[in-house]
Parts: structure tokens; C-alpha cells; sequence
């Protein structure tokens, strides 16, 4: 939920068209607030869907379909905000209710944003990489470049300057990682785990005196095949993997 990096998976020394890739995603959450339920599929909105659950809200911070989309949300959109005593309904049920529109465009026209807390949802689908801010008040959408690597941080817990640094991070692991299709899911997962220098308030792995601390890690790896999604909850220390077969190819 706030930490989430995505890379684009190619053969050695090319950059091709290859619309497959990895997006990992840290959830930084309160330690007093119930744990999630692991991923598995469900039937929803038309679409088999992997996600897991947050028993709360009843949505999730992460969500892979069948044709090979993935939405990934962090909380805030460019500043810390004022929260609100009441919201219309949980940031997570913004996840899953993606899946009831055809494609980005639809889902921004048409989806009523209205009384839901600020929040970034990072979305790849067919073959693209995009960005969908929500301040509150109005809607922001970046299209990025799928065959680049990238990183975001949650605007609610890391500044400015935290969020710069994390991206240098970033971009000097970036530097020193051979990076071999079969082996950068690995990889990402020790970026995801000891990443930064050594300040547990900060780090990729955060922790805040045991209050606020990493709690799971999500990475999805899509393969022209399938969505692979493993799962590390950190609090009860298991993992959890589960395959779901691509109905239909994006390229």
C-alpha cells in the first residue's frame, strides 16, 4: 500500500515489446489493525480476480484479473491531507470496483470519486503503465513508460525528501542488479526487504516503534501465461503463492 515498485521483465540486453513485468507493493499499516486474508481468487465484476483481503474495508491494496491487469493503490495522492471523520466507503473497494470498467478511460469518466479519501492507484493494462490521482476533489492521470522501471511512496508517511532519496534507492539498485528474467523476482523481493540504510523509519522494510511497520509484501509477476502472485505476511511470518491463468494475452 505504500511502497510499490514496478519492472518491466525482458531477455538480457534488450528492450523489446514485452508487455510482462513484476509490481511489488509493501503495505506500511498500523500493527493493532486486523491482518489480511491471504490472496486467493475470487469471481467478481465479471472477472477472476487475485487479491487479499482486508477484512475492514473488505477490499485490497492489490489486485491481479484473468486478462492480466493489475491495480496496485497507495494512500495520498501529491500531499498529506486532512482526514476527514467519515468517508463514503474504504480506498481498497476502489481495487476492486476498477474491474467493473472496460479500460482506464471508462474507469476515470465514470467512476464516482466522491467522498473517498485521497489516494495514488497505479494500473497496468494492456501493455501500458498508468497513474490515477484523486486529491479529493479532482482526478489526475499520467501515463507512463511501460518498458522503464518505477517507484512510489506513500505522500501520507514519507516527505518530499524521503521520497527523493527512496528513488535514489531505487535507481542504484537499479545500477548494480544483473537483471536476469529468472532471477529479478527474487531480486525485487530483497530490494522490497533491505532496501535503504539502515533507519527503520524510512527503509523500504519500514517500522515506527512497532506501531506502523511493513506488514506484508505482494508481488505479481505477469508472464505471457499467467499472473503469479506471492505473498509474505511479515506478522504471522507465512507465504502464500497462487497462479492465475491469463484468459486472454495482452501484447
Amino acid at each position: 500500500m505504500c511502497t510499490v515498485t514496478y519492472l518491466p521483465i525482458h531477455a538480457k540486453g534488450e528492450k523489446g515489446s514485452s508487455s510482462d513485468f513484476i509490481l511489488t507493493s509493501n503495505r506500511d499499516e498500523k500493527t493493532s489493525r486486523a491482518a489480511a486474508l491471504p490472496p486467493s481468487i475470487h469471481s467478481l465484476h465479471g472477472h477472476d480476480l487475485i487479491f487479499p483481503q482486508d477484512p475492514k474495508g473488505k477490499g485490497s491494496w492489490i489486485a491481479a484479473s484473468g486478462s492480466g491487469t493489475v491495480v496496485c493503490l497507495l494512500n495520498g495522492a501529491f500531499f498529506p491531507h486532512e482526514v476527514q471523520p467519515t468517508y463514503k466507503h474504504s480506498r481498497g473497494l476502489v481495487v476492486t470496483d476498477y474491474f467493473k470498467y472496460h479500460e482506464i478511460e471508462d474507469f476515470q469518466a465514470n467512476y464516482d470519486f466522491t467522498g473517498i479519501e485521497p489516494f495514488t492507484l497505479v494500473i497496468v493494462e494492456n501493455g501500458g503503465l498508468s497513474e490515477i490521482r484523486w486529491n479529493g476533489e479532482e482526478t489526475f492521470r499520467l501515463d507512463m513508460d511501460p518498458h522503464e522501471p518505477q517507484i512510489w511512496s506513500s505522500v501520507t508517511l514519507y516527505t518530499p525528501e524521503t521520497i527523493a532519496k527512496r528513488q535514489y534507492w531505487f535507481e542504484e539498485w537499479l545500477e548494480h542488479k544483473d537483471m536476469v528474467p529468472t532471477e529479478i523476482g527474487d531480486k525485487i523481493i530483497g530490494f522490497h526487504k533491505f532496501g535503504g540504510e539502515g533507519q527503520a523509519e524510512n527503509d523500504i522494510l519500514m517500522n515506527r516503534n512497532d506501531f506502523l511497520r511493513t506488514v506484508s509484501i505482494s508481488s505479481i509477476r505477469k508472464s505471457p501465461e499467467m499472473i503469479h502472485f506471492l505473498y509474505s505476511d511479515l506478522m504471522n511470518k507465512n507465504e502464500y503463492e497462487v497462479d492465475l491463468t491469463l484468459a486472454t494475452v495482452h501484447e
